[in-house]
């Protein structure tokens, strides 16, 4: 007989069972009746927790989403800037991605801020955290830590997606958007 779980022990297993879920059939196949029986659970647990079932795709995607979250630490500001572009780029162009897209065209405005806050795309403590580096190496004065400024390079990629509608952006406009607009914005913001 297995032991019934309850709590933070069976939530996590909903979580895990849900994100396992959604990356296999995507937002448009993700079902409540499919994470029960992956979880091992009834479909009574699963809303006890979250409400429906873009509530728990939103919450499968972040776990998601956080685990394939890496903080580039090339060196340089520039190294950084282009590493974290480039992980954007295949995010959003991969089957991770491809969930991104479902769940954005797929839940209500009420979940829309949590599925972009977990996208990464525009979080900006990832990019603080890489120009928090460049301050201290003396790349950048301290004026250039500030959230709006820190995004403008993922910004600038994500504008390159919803214009072009291209899943991938070629790699020269990725170094054209660090070189020509990120690096020089941040360099300049240098109080004088």
């Amino acid at each position: 007989m297995t032991e019934r779980r309850r709590g933070a022990a069976l939530e996590q297993a909903i979580l895990t069972a849900a994100a396992a879920e959604l990356a296999e059939v995507g937002y448009a196949g993700f079902t409540m009746d499919r994470v029960a029986k992956r979880a091992g659970t009834n479909k009574n647990a699963i809303y006890r927790r979250w409400p429906n079932r873009a509530a728990l795709g939103v919450a499968a995607y972040r776990q998601l989403a956080h685990e394939s979250t890496v903080v580039p630490d090339t060196g340089t500001l520039r190294g950084d800037a282009l590493e974290l572009l480039r992980g954007a780029n295949k995010h959003w162009s991969s089957p991770l991605g491809e969930v991104l897209r479902g769940l954005l065209a797929g839940v209500g405005p009420e979940l829309l801020s949590q599925v972009q806050e977990a996208s990464n795309d525009g979080g900006s403590a990832l990019w603080l955290t890489v120009l928090g580096r460049a301050v201290a190496r003396g790349e950048l004065a301290p004026e250039a830590l500030h959230p709006r400024a820190a995004t403008v390079a993922i910004a600038l990629l994500r504008n390159e997606f919803v214009t072009r509608g291209t899943p991938n952006v070629p790699d020269e406009v990725l170094v054209e958007i660090v070189d020509d607009i990120y690096v020089p914005l941040l360099r300049g913001r240098a109080v004088t």
